[in-house]
C-alpha cells in the first residue's frame, strides 16, 4: 500500500453517495492520512473528499434516456478523466454509475491506475456481453449480492463478495412502533408506503400508476393512510401533482427523506425496482414491486432480448424465487396492486412468513461491507505494489 493513500472516486446519485462516505471511513480508519477526491455527493464531500463535481450529475437510467445525455456525460467524462490523471490517484474506485465509470476506469486502467467497480453492474441480469468490457475496465469488482461473485469467477473477472452496507445499517429487528411514534403516526393506522423512486425520470413514468392504485385502494379499503418519503425536492413536487390531479382528496402524506423510517413503520409497501425494494425487505415489510422504463428501452430490450434474469425485483432475485409480486410495464394494473396490498393487509400468517424469509436474508447480507471494501481494496494495491 502507499505511504500516503490517494483515491479518486466517482459515485453516482444518492445511493452511491452513502456507499462513497461509508468506504471513506473505512479506509481512513485502515489508512490514516488516506485522501479521497472525484464526484462526489454531499455524504461523501461530508466525509472529507475533495468534490470536483457533484454526484447527481450522473443520474441518468435508461438506453435511450442515456443516449439523450450522452453528450453532456461524454464532456464530464473527459473532464473527470484528464483531472484524474493529473491528479494521479493510487487506485480509482468508480461506484455503481457503470456506463458512466467502466469507460472511465477503462482509460486509467491503460495508464496504470488500479481500478475498482463498487456495485456490479446487473451483466448477470441483461447485456452480458459487457462483462467482455469490463475485463478491460477493472482489476476487481465488489459485489453487494452473493450470487454475483460465481458470475464473475465464471468469466474470469476477479470479483469480492463484501455484503450489502444496507444490512448493516438496518437493525435485524424493526422496532415499528418507535417508527411509527417518530413520523406522528397512530400504533393502529393501516399504512401503505409509497416509494415511486429517486430520481426524476422514474417518477415521472410511475406517479400515474401510484396515483391510480391510490385512488383504488381509497375507494375499496376507506380509512387506510398513505405515506410516501420524497428523495428530493423535484421529485416531490411532480408526484404531489400527479396525486393532485388523479387521486383529488384522498390524502397522501409526503415527506423529505427518511424513507428508512417509512418502511419500518409501513404494514406494506408499493415500490419502484431498486436498491429500494431490498431496503423494504431488510425492514421486512411485504411489498409490490413495479418497473417502468421509457418505452423505446423497454422495447429494444425485449426485442434483442438482453434481459436474462428470471425476476427483477432483488427480493425474488436474492430468494431465487417469486416471494413478493413484480410488474413490468403494461402488467402495471392498480386494480391487481390494489388486490394484492389488500390482500398482504389481510393476511397475518402470510406476513409472518415472509418477514421470516427477509430475516434470514438480512443475515446473508450482513457482513461488515464497508469493512470488507476496504480491505479488498487495500490487498489489491498490495498484490500490485508487492
Amino acid at each position: 500500500m502507499p505511504p500516503s493513500l490517494r483515491v479518486g472516486l466517482v459515485a453516482g446519485e444518492a445511493s452511491g453517495d452513502t456507499l462513497g462516505a461509508d468506504l471513506i471511513e473505512a479506509l481512513r480508519a485502515l489508512a490514516p492520512g488516506a485522501s479521497f477526491f472525484g464526484v462526489a455527493g454531499p455524504k461523501m464531500t461530508a466525509a472529507g473528499c475533495d468534490t470536483w463535481e457533484p454526484a447527481e450529475s450522473l443520474a441518468v437510467m435508461g438506453l435511450f434516456e442515456i443516449v439523450r445525455d450522452l453528450p453532456r456525460l461524454l464532456r464530464l467524462r473527459r473532464r473527470i478523466r484528464r483531472a484524474f490523471e493529473a491528479e494521479r490517484p493510487d487506485v480509482f474506485v468508480g461506484i455503481d454509475a457503470p456506463e458512466f465509470n467502466l469507460g472511465l476506469a477503462r482509460d486509467l486502467r491503460r495508464r496504470g491506475t488500479p481500478t475498482v467497480q463498487y456495485v456490479s453492474p446487473q451483466v448477470w441480469a441483461w447485456r452480458q456481453g459487457r462483462v467482455r468490457g469490463m475485463r478491460d475496465a477493472v482489476d476487481l469488482v465488489l459485489c453487494l449480492l452473493p450470487f454475483e461473485k460465481s458470475f464473475y469467477d465464471e468469466q474470469g473477472v476477479r470479483a469480492e463478495f463484501v455484503g450489502h452496507p444496507l444490512a448493516d445499517r438496518i437493525p435485524l429487528v424493526i422496532d415499528r412502533a418507535a417508527a411509527r411514534e417518530a413520523l406522528g403516526l397512530s400504533a393502529t393506522a393501516r399504512l401503505v408506503a409509497l416509494l415511486p423512486g429517486s430520481r426524476r425520470g422514474e417518477v415521472s413514468r410511475l406517479a400515474g400508476d401510484f396515483a391510480a392504485t391510490v385512488r383504488w385502494l381509497a375507494l375499496h379499503r376507506p380509512g387506510l393512510e398513505f405515506i410516501a418519503p420524497m428523495a428530493s425536492a423535484a421529485t416531490r413536487r411532480l408526484f404531489s401533482a400527479v396525486l393532485e390531479a388523479q387521486a383529488p382528496g384522498v390524502p397522501v402524506r409526503l415527506i423529505d427523506g427518511s424513507a428508512q423510517t417509512v418502511l419500518m413503520a409501513a404494514d406494506v409497501v408499493l415500490v419502484a425496482s431498486g436498491t429500494a425494494s431490498l431496503e423494504a425487505a431488510l425492514c421486512k415489510r411485504p411489498m409490490i414491486v413495479v418497473y417502468r422504463l421509457g418505452a423505446m428501452t423497454a422495447w429494444v430490450l425485449r426485442r434483442m432480448q438482453l434481459v436474462k434474469a428470471r425476476y427483477f425485483a432483488q427480493p425474488n432475485l436474492l430468494c431465487g424465487r417469486r416471494i413478493v409480486s413484480e410488474y413490468f410495464q403494461e402488467q402495471i394494473a392498480p386494480a391487481a396492486i390494489g388486490a394484492e396490498i389488500l390482500k398482504w393487509l389481510d393476511d397475518a400468517p402470510a406476513r409472518l412468513e415472509l418477514e421470516r424469509e427477509f430475516t434470514h436474508l438480512h443475515a446473508q447480507l450482513r457482513r461488515g461491507a464497508s469493512v470488507r471494501a476496504a480491505h479488498a481494496i487495500l490487498a489489491l494495491l498490495d498484490r500490485d505494489t508487492g
